[in-house]
């Protein structure tokens, strides 16, 4: 097994936990601007945890699938940042009321 498998299993695990945060914190948020933009967060997580755990068979694809899926993940990434931003503005904004 070289160097990049090691990695990839790093970040599947790390993700697998990032799931595992995302899943435990959601009762925190019973609704609102918060909690509609935590069920995005979460839904995100969910897949980009599928894509970290299917890394390994992406050598067994079509060049085109696979640089669609690049896109997609470049697509969701934007997605996820985007996302993050407001869910961290709604809680300042929320602090300061």
């Amino acid at each position: 097994m070289d160097i990049a498998n090691y990695v990839f299993i790093i970040a599947a695990a790390f993700m697998a936990y990032c799931l595992y945060l995302v899943l435990t914190l959601k009762s925190q948020f019973s609704g609102g601007l918060v909690g509609r933009y935590w069920k995005i967060l979460t839904i995100l997580v969910i897949i980009f945890t599928l894509g970290y755990f299917a890394l390994p068979f992406f050598g067994n694809i079509p060049e085109e699938i696979l640089r669609l899926t690049v896109a997609g993940v470049f697509l969701f990434g934007a997605f996820y940042v985007l996302i993050t931003i407001k869910l961290i503005k709604s809680i300042i904004e929320a602090f300061v009321e």
